[in-house]
């Protein structure tokens, strides 16, 4: 898999979606992971999908304490010895799931807050999602942005003008309304989904999205679907028809890209 030489952020969504979530991001002095919800091996697998491995990482930001984020965190963090980085409540929330980690290898890192990490300028937000205290976190380097937002019910004007006009985005698009309601899961799940700390549709990450992007935004990466309630070809074709209606330049400024549940997309470079 080829990559561009060029210094700056470079960037795969090693996996996304309701059975798990990964991304890598790697600078010239630092390579990080955003959540690791696979096994240990299932994250090293991902990795050499992008030819690398994980005895070259140095560190595991957290976004919230749900399975499909931590799985792997205490694992890879033990054996490759890597740094944890997550708020305050969530390390209580998610530190007996874990298992024995090293005093110093934990790191608290607060909601609204910015830390320099190696070279990357990294900023935390927080979002509205049924966990006890999720942020989410944008990615700074040579004047380029990359945002991930993911596991919120909506996204409020603050986090708005907060990520606008970043280069690049992992954006939820969580389930189609219409194969969410007429599926499988009982009531008070479905509720939990639609409801304001449950995840993004289709069509609200659309909407939000078509007021964030702007001419720096050169790709939006659709991620975190819902393997019961949710397709690739209908999250796209529903984001692109409601970007496209709002004039926003996908396909011509900027390009969405499908993530997969299990297999990394191509290593980008901002």
């Amino acid at each position: 898999m080829l990559e561009s030489e060029q210094s700056g952020l470079k960037i795969s969504v090693l996996a996304s979606g309701s059975t798990g979530n990964i991304t890598y991001i790697e600078s010239d002095k630092v390579k990080l992971l955003v959540d690791c919800g696979f096994s240990g091996k299932k994250a090293i697998e991902l990795l050499k999908q992008i030819d690398r491995r994980p005895e070259e990482l140095d560190a595991i930001l957290v976004t919230h304490e749900h399975s499909d984020h931590i799985k792997g965190v205490g694992i890879m963090a033990r054996k490759y010895d890597l740094d944890i980085y997550a708020n305050k409540n969530t390390w209580t929330a998610m530190e007996p799931k874990l298992g024995k980690i090293k005093l110093e290898q934990k790191h608290h890192f607060d909601l609204e807050k910015t830390m320099t990490i190696g070279d990357i300028d990294v900023s935390s937000f927080g979002v509205s999602h049924d966990a006890v205290d999720p942020q989410f976190y944008t990615f700074q380097k040579d004047n380029k942005r990359f945002v991930m937002l993911t596991d919120t019910g909506y996204v409020n004007d603050r986090t708005r003008d907060f990520i606008k006009n970043a280069n690049a985005y992992l954006f939820e698009s969580n389930h189609d309304l219409s194969m969410l309601r007429m599926g499988r899961y009982p009531w008070s799940l479905k509720q939990r989904i639609l409801g304001d700390k449950g995840h993004l549709s289709n069509e609200d990450g659309a909407l939000a999205l078509a007021e964030i992007v702007g001419d720096n935004t050169e790709r939006v990466y659709l991620g975190h679907l819902s393997k019961e309630n949710n397709l690739k070809e209908i999250a796209y074709s529903t984001v692109e028809e409601i970007l496209m209606q709002k004039g926003t330049g996908v396909n011509h400024k900027y390009t969405l890209f499908d993530t997969d549940p299990v297999e990394a997309s191509p290593l980008f470079n901002l």
